[in-house]
């Protein structure tokens, strides 16, 4: 069991998907995605398997949510420096989490 001090070491902010593009080079079908979490943080890239539930015009600009605060991830020839978080559907698939309204960019989850 982790504590509330452990879940407060947990960035999870908010950032909108600016790009979109395949990235054959994973395992698994993948996105590359250009996420932008506003002046502080900036632009970070993540490999993401959203293939099965989302095209690429469906993730451009939409809002989500991420680990801003792991460490970088080698997926194939590229570096995940950030974790996009969904939850899975009846296939296991990911489905993201996202606001229902504009937020801040940056914002951090509480």
């Amino acid at each position: 069991m982790i504590t509330f001090a452990d879940f407060e070491k947990v960035e999870i902010r908010v950032g909108r998907i600016v790009s979109v593009d395949d990235y054959p080079a994973a395992r698994k079908p993948s996105y590359k995605l250009v996420v932008d979490f506003g002046e502080n943080i900036g632009l970070k890239k993540s490999i993401a398997q959203l293939v099965s539930n989302y095209n690429k015009d469906e993730l451009k600009d939409k809002y989500v949510m991420a680990v801003v605060n792991f460490p970088p991830r080698q997926i194939g020839p590229s570096k995940s420096e950030v974790l996009v978080v969904g939850v899975p559907d009846e296939s296991g698939d990911c489905i993201l989490i996202s606001p229902d309204t504009d937020v801040p960019l940056g914002g951090k989850l509480y």
